[in-house]
């Protein structure tokens, strides 16, 4: 039977479980938009035991149980010191918010802030994922706002900041970082078998929720098995910190697939970007994003993320590739495989892209100008490319400057290998990576492939990514 869900506030570990034993148990729908999206998990299959409505501040550890829905309403924050616990195979669903309109500004919907010095322990399996998704029976890209992690690791920032995304003032602090905060090691938590659905919020522009925030999350923190699915923005944001993280899948990002900036450091292992034929950013979409801050400054720790063995796939023909005039904004268009820019340094080995115009770009000054950039520290060694296969339109390996101006380069050393040609797919042989309905298998290699031989993909095979991901 459906009955209209308890409205809670979470306070306490208390007050939680005095929600769970006032609410009755129940059935509930578990689908959306046609599919199933759990499998089960230690307390019982989802909604076997009611639902309920979380909003607020979240001030001390609870968990939260298979067996029950629970809805986000607004942005809920996880205060200092308290540790969300998530069983495998819970749903959690952010109610839909409104987008800022004139002088309103809006609302981001559901979404989970924990902040520093909280901690999210969501360890899902491979057949009972954790999986926040739309509260809509029919759910789209930018419902709800997602779910962010604010730590205490090294920015690039003189001060600890306010993470993008959130406006007005919070109940609890959404700032990280800072100098007196500056925890390489700082621990977060775990998110582990956890899909994020239909996420992302503008509160302005460049100002935005992703699917998953991570801001300042340090070294401590575990990362793997994590999907972003129709994110509204990027997929994956790192705003500086520390944290490491694997086996992660991007799926249909508005803009970018994985976005990298404000020192960051960490090391991102065995992951799958797939662009979305539908709709791209009027920012450019792009599956690669990388700056050292938003100006280029000088600022250190210097942008530094260490890339091994992604695949991103773009779109299928140079036409595809080449709108101006995309879905939603109308002035939607792609941008490169990986756009490396602002100052940014990189090391990137073992990887493929295909499907851009421009594949591996890197900003450049004009020649006449003596300050640093994105390339010449390439030149320099700071940066690295190694056993990377790169297709695109136009050109696979560039420098660029000021979004307009693009020169052919040849990459540094043996290994790398560019293609330009009208089928993104003609040399690097991945198996059918436009084909639809969408597989994971036809991600991989060839048996000729030149990119197999040289192990440039994830893990050897994406058997890692079936399962509990969607396509």
């Amino acid at each position: 039977m459906n009955k209209k869900p308890l409205a809670v506030t979470l306070v306490s570990a208390a007050a939680l479980l005095g929600m769970m034993l006032g609410t009755s148990c129940k059935k509930e729908h578990n689908d959306v938009a046609g599919r199933s999206v759990v499998a089960g998990g230690p307390s019982g299959a989802s909604g076997t035991c009611g639902d309920s409505t979380i909003t607020g501040v979240i001030s001390g550890n609870i968990t939260l149980k298979s067996c029950k829905i629970y809805k986000l309403d607004g942005l809920v924050y996880v205060a200092s010191g308290a540790t969300v616990t998530v069983e495998a195979g819970t749903v959690i669903k952010g109610i839909k918010g409104t987008p800022p309109s004139g002088s309103n500004p809006g609302t981001p919907g559901g979404g989970l802030v924990v902040t520093r010095g909280a901690k999210l322990i969501a360890i899902g399996t491979s057949t009972d994922p954790i999986i926040f998704t739309s509260n809509e029976a029919v759910p789209a890209s930018g419902d709800w706002g997602g779910v962010v992690l604010l730590g205490k690791a090294p920015t690039n920032h003189p001060d600890s900041v306010k993470v993008e995304g959130i406006g007005g003032i919070s109940p609890v602090s959404a700032y990280y970082g800072g100098p007196t905060n500056n925890v390489s090691a700082d621990n977060s938590g775990t998110l582990k078998y956890v899909r994020i659905e239909y996420a992302g919020y503008e509160l302005s522009t460049d100002n935005e929720l992703n699917g998953l925030t991570l801001a300042g999350v340090g070294s401590g923190t575990t990362l793997d098995f994590i999907e972003v699915y129709k994110s509204k923005d990027d997929a994956f944001e790192f705003f500086g910190g520390t944290v490491s993280a694997s086996h992660l899948v991007a799926i249909d990002a508005l803009d970018d697939m994985f976005d990298t900036d404000n020192g960051y450091s960490g090391t991102i292992t065995y992951a799958i970007g797939v662009s979305d034929p539908n709709r791209a950013d009027k920012s450019q979409s792009n599956g690669f994003e990388s700056d050292n801050n938003a100006t280029g400054a000088a600022l250190t720790p210097y942008t530094h993320p260490t890339y091994n063995n992604i695949t991103i796939i773009g779109q299928p023909t140079a036409a595809a590739a080449s709108i101006t005039n995309g879905a939603p904004s109308g002035t939607g268009k792609y941008g490169r495989a990986a756009h490396l820019r602002r100052n940014a340094e990189f090391a990137i080995n073992s990887s493929i892209f295909l499907g851009f115009n421009y594949g591996i770009s890197q900003d450049s000054a004009l020649p006449a100008a003596p300050a640093a950039n994105t390339y010449s520290k390439y030149l320099l060694g700071t940066s690295t490319l190694t056993t990377n296969y790169v297709h695109a339109y136009l050109l696979a390996y560039d420098k660029e400057y000021n979004n307009t101006a693009f020169t052919a380069i040849t990459p540094l050393g043996t290994t790398n290998k560019g293609y330009v040609n009208a089928d993104p797919n003609a040399s690097i042989q991945l198996t059918n990576p436009f084909a639809s309905p969408r597989s994971f298998s036809n991600y991989v290699p060839k048996a000729l492939s030149p990119a197999k031989a040289a192990g440039a993909f994830p893990t050897g095979n994406t058997t890692w990514a079936n399962g509990w991901t969607v396509l």
